[in-house]
């Protein structure tokens, strides 16, 4: 079987542009009064059973996750999976929310049109510091059957080079003297697992959708590693009964801004405080592994598979991997958008020549999808106008991003004797990046990074010696240690500097520059 995609339903575009009708705000009660352009849900939400607590909602868990809940719902296959939202550090999803009754509206777009759809599956949203006993409460009930998380790697506090969890973390050591007013999602977790274990409940299974190799493993060293620091029976108990399924999810979702907010509006009619933005791509992939009952999440798209990790790979290293790539060199060249980067032939060439010549044959094949076809779909949902995905947003966190993403297939060329030019380059594109400054065309370069002062300052005393920086060894490892490949990097940061971005990648990959 060949796959590249799955889709909840068929894309279809919307009708032409008609006059822009009454705006209503969105709530339980206007659903009946927008007209057919927007699809709201048709099933009874009051009956829908809160089986899932998902940590740290954000625009991609209202795209992809809670869309795929929300679609067993709407064809009648399950009320029994209803989603409670839980936030840890703002209150602004929950002000958004609650007001109008946690619903939202997603908007998809191609090329060809868009749709909308407001989303019902959401029944509740707590903010944690406000009132933890009630998410306390809220995970050690029975009817919780699994807790997802959307948290970013850094999130998980283990050591990138070693993946032991931190215990020395400030918040982590709050949690361990006040178990019942946590600070972080794994003391929650945990607190709640031996709730559940002194009461005789069964364990929820915990599911990781970050952009993390084997973040189902991630996950559970994250608890079971502050599991140990609390009680070596229950670390032993959540090892033995809890189930951490990896995960595989992709779906461009950039930010919405407040003018496509008032364009949602103008269209459809609702006013949403806020609305999310997306592709009609989207993909779920799961290790068939839970611990208190699976939702039927794949009759609606979502596929179950035994191992997820070449599915992993080949999605971080060859979609993510590659925004990395593209976000720091597109944003040093002066452009904004991904679609404006993919629209010059030097850069879609680089890419297609970065994922073909240089990560794909690292990969091991994932069963049932062509990666040939998987990295022409890339190329066309990367060059998207109608999604017009910001530059900034790729480049934040890249100290998250790039030793999960784009440096695991650079060290494997070099331990193969394999070509890294390509990923040399990239590598060269975010150490330049980190200098901040200005791009070729004036612009500021704004470094969005949890070690943003240490990355900056290394970044900005080396130059185009990158030795300083790949002195930073929880992110780069060894890599510094290569004497060949720091010399080809710098290389690299001074063919940077004296010619700039396109010469550059026209160089490196035999182009000549239109």
């Amino acid at each position: 079987m060949r796959l590249t995609q799955v889709e909840i339903f068929p894309f279809s575009p919307a009708a032409p542009e008609a006059p822009s009708p009454e705006i209503r705000p969105l709530t339980e009660q206007s659903l009946g009064s927008y007209d057919e352009s927007l699809v709201v849900p048709t099933y009874d939400r009051s009956a829908l059973t809160p089986a899932v607590v998902h940590f740290s909602v954000g625009g991609f868990h209202r795209a992809h996750q809670l869309l795929y809940f929300d679609e067993v719902a709407q064809r009648r296959i399950s009320t029994g999976w209803g989603v409670v939202g839980v936030g840890l550090r703002s209150r602004t999803m929950k002000e958004a929310l609650a007001p109008q009754d946690h619903l939202y509206t997603v908007v998809e777009r191609s090329p060809d049109g868009e749709r909308a759809r407001v989303v019902g599956v959401m029944v509740d949203y707590h903010f944690a510091p406000e009132d933890p006993t009630r998410v306390l409460d809220l995970l050690t009930d029975e009817r919780t059957r699994m807790v997802s998380l959307t948290i970013t790697g850094s999130g998980y506090r283990l050591s990138p080079s070693s993946g032991a969890f931190d215990a020395d973390d400030v918040d982590i050591r709050a949690d361990l003297r006040s178990p019942d007013r946590p600070r972080t999602v794994f003391g929650y977790l945990v607190e709640a697992l031996d709730r559940r274990r002194r009461a005789g409940l069964p364990p929820f299974t915990v599911v990781s959708c970050d952009n993390m190799h084997r973040n189902g493993d991630a996950a559970r060293a994250a608890v079971v590693g502050f599991a140990r620091l609390r009680d070596e029976v229950l670390a032993r108990w959540i090892t033995d009964r809890v189930a951490f399924p990896s995960s595989m999810v992709d779906r461009i979702t950039p930010h919405t801004s407040p003018g496509e907010r008032e364009a949602v509006a103008r269209r459809y009619g609702v006013d949403d405080r806020w609305p999310v933005i997306t592709e009609p791509f989207s993909q779920w992939i799961i290790e068939d592994e839970f611990s208190n009952g699976r939702p039927p999440l794949d009759q609606v798209g979502v596929r179950f598979v035994p191992d997820v990790a070449a599915y992993e790979l080949m999605k971080t290293r060859l979609l993510n991997a590659s925004h990395c790539a593209l976000g720091y060199l597109g944003s040093i060249a002066g452009l904004g958008t991904l679609d404006e980067v993919m629209a010059e032939p030097v850069f879609a060439h680089y890419v297609e020549r970065l994922m073909d010549d240089e990560v794909t044959p690292l990969l091991p094949p994932p069963d049932g999808i062509d990666l040939g076809d998987y990295k022409r779909s890339l190329l066309q949902r990367f060059a998207n106008p109608a999604i017009s995905d910001g530059l900034p947003r790729l480049c934040r966190r890249g100290s998250a991003k790039m030793p999960h993403h784009l440096l695991p297939s650079l060290q494997e060329a070099l331990d193969a004797g394999r070509p890294h030019r390509l990923l040399t380059l990239a590598v060269a594109g975010w150490f330049r990046y980190l200098r901040g400054g200005t791009s070729e065309t004036g612009a500021p370069l704004v470094v969005d990074d949890p070690h943003a002062d240490r990355l900056q300052a290394l970044a900005r005393a080396g130059g185009t010696d990158p030795r300083p920086l790949l002195g930073f060894r929880s992110l780069f490892g060894d890599l510094g240690d290569d004497a060949r490949f720091v010399a080809g990097l710098q290389r690299a940061l001074e063919r940077l500097d004296r010619d700039g971005v396109r010469a550059s990648l026209a160089a490196g990959t035999a182009v000549p520059l239109r």
